[in-house]
């Protein structure tokens, strides 16, 4: 049987949710996700770029290098996106994930023009999606309410 996780009546009023991890557990993720993330980011662009071909030692420079530029850039969003303003905190992980898939699907041999495209595709449908979250989430003077 499940039972919901107990709160006190303070948390109940203000909304909040139990935290499970401890503040040493929230720093580790901060920085393991990401690379993690990128190794298989890199990984998948190495692929792409290989066609299905041996693995050579370039292409594990290729996929290490990549891996090393998502996790660098990656990082460097979750740390500075927060402080920017929603419309531009939205363009700014719009824009990334715009040029990621759009990277990938270059690797894979594609024309450029469907490469930009389906970046410019996942761009706007990120743009949209993350500016509605962020707009739902201020205050009438932009303050964040999280």
């Amino acid at each position: 049987m499940v039972h919901a996780a107990p709160r006190n009546r303070g948390m109940i009023e203000q909304g909040r949710t139990t935290d499970v991890f401890d503040a040493r557990t929230h720093r580790v993720a901060r920085i393991v996700l990401p690379v993690l993330a990128a190794l298989v980011y890199g990984f998948w662009a190495a692929a792409n770029r290989r066609y299905g071909g041996p693995v050579t030692g370039w292409n594990l420079l290729f996929g290490f290098l990549t891996a090393l530029v998502f996790a660098v850039v990656l990082i460097t969003l979750l740390t500075v996106a927060p402080k920017l303003h929603r419309g531009l905190h939205a363009a700014v992980w719009a824009a990334f994930a715009g040029c990621a898939v759009g990277f990938l699907f270059s690797q894979s041999n594609g024309s450029i023009y469907r490469s930009v495209a389906l970046g410019v595709g996942v761009m706007a449908g990120t743009f949209a999606i993350m500016f509605y979250r962020y707009y739902t989430r201020e205050d009438a003077e932009g303050h964040r309410l999280e």
